[in-house]
């Protein structure tokens, strides 16, 4: 898929971005990735709530293979495909699809308060790493 035929999919649903990633496309909305375009075909994030209707529909969760094993991923699952045919379904699922990365989104803990804690645990090592220096330095014979 391409990106204009993306864009004109999701004219239903409203405005996304759309990025290159891996051998595909990212699509996001209010800067929250909700869908994948690779070459094995579209996938929507899915969540407990929303992965239900994906499997009455028949699909399946991502997967790919590795020199080692098959991963899956369940956290996107295969658009069905008679929902190309129908954009304004689509354009539902898509708000399904947004709304489980957003609940994702949420359980996730945030970046910046991993960072914070980091960043002040290194100030006091750095500190006792110097004055064991200095230490060593004044009692050592001329």
């Amino acid at each position: 898929m391409d990106r204009e035929f993306l864009i004109d999919l999701f004219a239903d649903f409203g405005p996304v971005t759309i990025r290159k990633m891996f051998s595909g496309y990212g699509i996001s909305a209010d800067g929250v990735n909700f869908a994948l375009s690779l070459r094995a075909g579209l996938f929507f994030r899915a969540d407990e709530v929303t992965i239900p209707n994906f499997e009455a529909e028949g699909s399946k969760p991502f997967q790919y293979s590795t020199h080692a094993k098959t991963v899956l991923v369940n956290s996107y699952w295969e658009l069905p495909a008679r929902l190309f045919d129908d954009s304004e379904e689509l354009a539902q699922w898509a708000r399904a699809a947004l709304a489980a990365a957003q609940r994702a989104k949420v359980k996730k803990r945030p970046k910046a308060k991993k960072v914070a804690k980091k960043a002040a645990g290194k100030p006091a090592k750095k500190a006792v790493k110097k004055t064991v220096r200095r230490v060593g330095k004044a009692t050592r014979p001329p």
